[in-house]
């Protein structure tokens, strides 16, 4: 049986987690809208990313929406001890699956109050606010307003600790002198290198830092050269990738996503793969030239 602890761990919402996580979105139907197509199997997933050793899941209310959180609850409530759960407010879904921005402090605290009711917690062990920018990347602006009605949540109690998601190396600044920020959720994988320089600022001041679309997201990674070292060391070039993240930064934290518990099986297994020196330059050389 895989040996997730062997990836090692990090500090996450006051605790300790394994750094492979969990990401609940593929639970949810199609284009992440309505209920999937086994709702059995999307539990038997879930139970077993629990029951190999994965303490932190990520997830949000407007994944179906809110056929994820229920999902969650209806297979792990009670929760285990030791699960961290992060979940994301900042959007809605339209009745046509669209994704659009509830930035206000009154949908943040909506969104918030829906999360508590769906999962079935009293509070939340940490919400990232999820800045829509440009969608998939990070844009400026001041986000003080809406952290600050995180902050406020946080004080009453229904939040236990505060991230970020889409965010700039400037906004996280900001929001941390409004309150303590655990971990920033951007988009980051092997051929998309913008944040490397922002990973090692979030490292030392230790902030968790967890990439979205680890394996390329809607346009899952494709490379010869993946494929080939892949072969070489007798995995799956999905699972390489995923090596690679654990071994670029220490405070990253992955979060791959599925709903099959065959490819959990496969996603988890890439805790345990060593990457020695030679292919990690080869894999480096893969984004270098696309990192901003």
């Amino acid at each position: 049986m895989t040996d997730i602890a062997k990836a090692g761990t990090f500090p996450l919402g006051g605790r300790t987690v394994n750094r492979m996580g969990y990401g609940a979105m593929q639970l949810a139907g199609p284009g992440v809208f309505g209920p999937p197509k086994d709702r059995d199997a999307a539990i038997a997933v879930l139970r077993e990313a629990i029951a190999r050793g994965v303490n932190h899941i990520d997830t949000s209310d407007y994944y179906g929406p809110y056929v994820t959180n229920q999902i969650i609850r209806e297979a792990l409530y009670p929760y285990p001890q030791d699960l961290v759960i992060v979940t994301k407010v900042g959007a809605f879904r339209g009745t046509d699956a669209s994704w659009n921005p509830a930035f206000s402090p009154a949908d943040l605290t909506r969104a918030v109050h829906d999360n508590l009711r769906n999962l079935g917690v009293e509070a939340i062990d940490v919400v990232n606010l999820r800045i829509m920018g440009k969608i998939h990347e990070p844009s400026e602006g001041s986000i003080e307003e809406q952290f600050t009605a995180l902050a406020e949540l946080q004080r009453q109690g229904l939040i236990r600790q505060l991230g970020l998601s889409n965010a700039t190396s400037t906004q996280v600044k900001e929001a941390r002198g409004i309150a303590d920020v655990v971990c920033v959720q951007n988009h980051y994988n092997l051929v998309h290198r913008h944040d490397d320089a922002f990973i090692a600022e979030l490292a030392e001041s230790g902030i968790a830092y967890v990439p979205f679309f680890p394996l390329g997201g809607f346009t899952p990674l494709q490379s010869s050269e993946l494929s080939q070292v892949a072969a070489q060391m007798g995995a799956t070039p999905m699972q390489i990738a995923l090596a690679w993240l654990l071994h670029r930064a220490s405070n990253i934290l992955l979060i791959p996503g599925t709903s099959s518990v065959a490819h959990l099986h496969e996603n988890l297994a890439a805790a345990q793969i060593a990457l020695p020196r030679e292919v990690l330059v080869r894999l480096d050389a893969l984004g270098r030239g696309r990192a901003a």
